[in-house]
This record gives C-alpha cells, structure tokens and sequence, in this order.
C-alpha cells in the first residue's frame, strides 16, 4: 500500500458526490486529474471500491468502509495542521457553507478578507438551490448558510445582511420604454422561471400570488444563468435578482422593464442553527462579519443599493 493523502481525499470526496463531475468542482481539479488519481488508488486494492453503472456511480460495501476510514484519517491530519497553527497562535481550521445559487454573487465578498487574513483557514462553500441549502443546514453539515428566504421548519440563528432586489427584465430587443407599466403587462409576456426549490422562484411566484397576476409561464430552468441565458436569447422574459445581471446591464444584453410593485425585495441572511455549538473559526468568522458587514456593503455593493 503506497496511497496518498491526495488520493485519499479525493476518494472520499468522489464517495460522497457520488460524480467525478462534481467532486473535481468541489476540490478545484480538472475531471482528467481525479479520474487518474482515483484509479490509482483502487489498483492498491484488489475489492471494487466503486462500480458504475448506466453511467452512475455507486460506493461499494467495501468502499464506503475504506471512505469513512479515509475521512477518519483526513480529520487527524487537519487536527494536527491545527495543533501546529494554534501553537504558532494562527486561527486554523474548516469554514463550512451552503449557499443559494444567486448568493455566489455576494458570498465571496464577504468572505474573502477573512480568508486572507486566516490563511490557515480552509473554506468550503456549496452553491446549490435553496432546498438543498436548508437540507445542508439540517442536517449539521456545514457551519452556515446563505438565504434569501428564511426556512420555515427550523430553528435557526441568524444575520440580516443585505437586500435582494428582483426586477422584471427582457433582452436588448425589448420594446417596452414606457416610464411605468402597471402589472397588466404579465398578460403580454411569458415568463420563465426558476426550477422548484429556488429562493428566486419562491419570491416570484409569493409576488405572482398576492397580486393575482396573469402570467404566462414559457418555461422552467435549473439554474439562474440559464434563466439569464433564455432571456437574452429572447426565449421569454424573466424576474431576476438584479446582483446576477449587473455585467449583462452595462452590456446592454438585458434591460429593466420598470413595472409597478418591483422591484420584489427580500433579504440576504446568514444563517446557521439554534443552540449550535461554533468551532472558533466559526465564531471569528462570525464576530468578523457583524463587525464588518456594513462596510462590506458600502465598499462592494454601492451600486446595488443605489439601484432601486
């Protein structure tokens, strides 16, 4: 047995995605590189570690003891990285989040001098929608999480950080230039939506509701840049967080349909569950944020705020 700990984690991470796919996203490597890597590592062994099957790929019985050994073995090496950083007086140690899909564009701003000053702090962030983001939390899987729609069924802690506007928006071809539209336009435009279990589809169709609007729904898309993509093109039209579309405004590829009643609002929110107990980059990573939230937004975010 001549294994590495890159191979190690690299299994585990392949063992937990269940995709080469994603576990090459989630570890910043190219699909070629974990794929050898992960070969590697079964030719130490002569039991199949994983099968595929119809293209999926399924963690043997044998597999899945050598990946929580291999998880076991990968928590001793991060507590020794941090016994060694402690003692040098540096904060070191795992940042766990879960974040909405349309937060990928904020997140990072809130992150990154923590990081920068930490550098012994490791992130990990999982961008996905808000079902999976409360699934996450839940089940104690990351430290915290971004939403702009508080979930309903848990008991949660949290920070209000910034507002999230969403606005009717068309492609350049769009003709609508009057100053103010009033909400009869739905009967006009067909509207494509964000996939079930989006924060971004939650606020849309709570608008649509409480206003009994005639929308006519064109389609639905998994991801707030393929709804972005649809609209350029000129497949239909869309209500859109304005923080995503900031590029595709200056470039005039998409344009803000003043309506009345937008833009919908909401909040961005930090949140993590009640009565849990935060591991010390958590809590600095915590105590930095309500410390320097505000000047994060002034300094990153002036033009969001403004817009309105």
């Amino acid at each position: 047995m001549n294994y590495t700990l890159n191979q190690l984690r690299i299994f585990l991470k392949v063992a937990q995605t269940r995709s080469i796919t994603k576990a090459a996203e989630e570890l910043h490597l190219t699909q070629p590189a974990v794929s050898i890597q992960l070969k590697n590592f079964q030719e130490q062994f002569d039991i199949p570690l994983i099968e595929v099957l119809h293209k999926r790929i399924y963690v043997t019985d044998f597999g899945q003891e050598i990946a929580e050994a291999a998880d076991k073995i990968l928590t001793e090496v991060y507590a020794i990285n941090y016994k060694m950083h402690a003692h040098k007086g540096q904060l070191t140690g795992k940042l766990k989040f879960s974040v909405v899909s349309t937060g990928k564009y904020i997140a990072p701003y809130f992150i990154a001098d923590f990081i920068r000053q930490h550098p012994g702090v490791e992130l990990q962030m999982d961008v996905t929608n808000k079902t999976q983001v409360v699934t996450s939390l839940e089940k104690n899987e990351v430290d915290f999480s971004w939403v702009s729609v508080l979930p309903e069924t848990l008991k949660i802690e949290k920070i209000e950080l910034m507002q999230n506007k969403l606005f009717v928006v068309g492609n350049a071809e769009t003709q609508y230039n009057e100053a103010l539209y009033d909400k009869s336009i739905f009967e006009n435009i067909p509207l494509i939506y964000r996939e079930q279990g989006s924060g971004t589809r939650h606020v849309m169709e709570k608008f649509i509701l409480q206003n009994n609007l005639p929308v006519r729904k064109k389609m639905e898309l998994t991801s707030n840049e393929a709804v972005k993509q649809a609209v350029i093109a000129g497949l239909g039209y869309s209500i859109m967080p304005l923080i995503g579309i900031k590029n595709e405004l200056v470039n005039q590829q998409l344009r803000i349909i003043p309506v009345e009643g937008f833009p919908i609002t909401s909040t961005w929110t930090l949140i993590w569950l009640k009565d849990k107990k935060l591991s010390p980059v958590a809590q600095a990573y915590l105590d930095y944020v309500t410390q320097e939230k505000q000047n994060l937004i002034h300094e990153k975010f002036a033009w969001f705020e403004n817009q309105g």
